[in-house]
């Protein structure tokens, strides 16, 4: 189920994978940090995945704001391979989950063991305490399974048997879903849709894409993962998001993100509206965006950029509209286009 086994939380080895390094701690504040930090893990990931530069760069908005993302596209277009990579580049610890319907919560999140010798119980924790957690196919599992991740999705926790168990930062679910299979697959409930900070629809490659992933792999049958290293450290993740949490909006902007999300639940076209924590994951992606592309202010395409990743999984379609064909990113971009863009 999981590539490595997790130790016990308590004496976890994540702790030793967090200590940040002394001269990031004590850097100057700089937006070139965080760009040169993304080019990176963009450089690393592309050695092996050829297109799909809106996904990378969403996953890495994603990782430095602090959020989860559930990717969704078709077999076979690179979506566990690639985050498999974003995983490798960073040097802090990994697990991969693949959700089936016969898995069980405590597969998950562990469980407490009888020792015989001590007559205590003791918690064996689950893959899920890992700092980057991979959850293939996450709508094979049924409602009790899915259930389990609420809590540490949100809060960064887990509880079992009344204690409490923390997570270590960075901690970050990627899960993936293939949205036209049926057979064996659970709907997510809106509930557990509304904490992942995006969903990242992927398509087919473009003709000269799949013509360069064939030119690419034309003598080789199998990437060779073995020989990618890590190229960033987990404490410059923190950093950077230190980083994007000082960029700047103006009032007007903030107003705007308002304005935005206030539209959705006053639209005649859908059935269920964004809430507040939808208002905040705009404004805490698009400061990120904006670090990320070597500015300390956020500008109105930054909000509309990270407006249709956070609100379309977020908002439900009226049953009218959904039969005449429409998709949630139909209706953002409505919205966006109604409303005046500050200058």
């Amino acid at each position: 189920m999981t590539d490595e086994p997790q130790a016990n939380p308590e004496n976890s080895p994540l702790e030793e994978n967090n200590q940040t390094d002394q001269s990031w701690q004590t850097a100057q504040i700089d937006s070139q940090r965080i760009e040169l930090l993304i080019r990176r893990i963009k450089t690393q990931i592309h050695q092996y995945v050829v297109g799909q530069e809106k996904m990378v760069e969403q996953l890495l908005v994603a990782l430095i704001t602090g959020g989860h993302v559930l990717i969704e596209g078709v077999p076979g277009i690179a979506k566990t391979l690639t985050t498999k990579l974003l995983a490798k580049s960073i040097n802090t610890n990994f697990s991969r989950i693949q959700f089936t319907p016969d898995l069980m919560p405590t597969d998950i999140i562990g469980t407490s063991v009888y020792n015989l010798k001590t007559s205590e119980f003791n918690f064996v924790s689950g893959p899920i305490f890992s700092n980057l957690v991979l959850i293939d196919e996450i709508n094979r599992a049924p409602a009790k399974t899915q259930a389990a991740l609420f809590e540490v999705m949100e809060e960064k926790q887990v509880t079992v048997d009344g204690k409490t168990y923390r997570m270590e930062e960075p901690f970050f679910v990627m899960a993936t879903q293939n949205p036209i299979e049926q057979e064996g697959t659970y709907r997510l409930p809106e509930a557990q849709l509304d904490r992942f900070l995006f969903r990242i629809k992927i398509h087919y490659p473009e003709l000269h894409e799949e013509k360069q992933i064939l030119e690419r792999f034309k003598n080789q049958f199998q990437p060779n993962l073995d020989t990618f290293e890590a190229v960033v450290e987990s404490g410059e993740i923190a950093l950077c998001r230190k980083m994007a949490e000082q960029v700047f909006v103006k009032q007007d902007l903030i107003d705007y993100i308002a304005e935005i999300v206030y539209q959705t639940r006053h639209n005649g076209a859908l059935y269920l509206g964004a809430s507040p924590r939808a208002s905040l994951a705009i404004l805490r992606s698009a400061k990120t965006l904006a670090a990320m592309r070597g500015r300390d202010f956020v500008t109105p395409d930054d909000i509309q950029e990270m407006a249709y990743p956070v609100l379309n999984h977020r908002i439900i379609l009226s049953p009218e509209k959904e039969m005449e064909g429409l998709q949630s990113e139909d209706i953002v971009k409505q919205i966006i286009q109604k409303i005046e863009v500050p200058r």
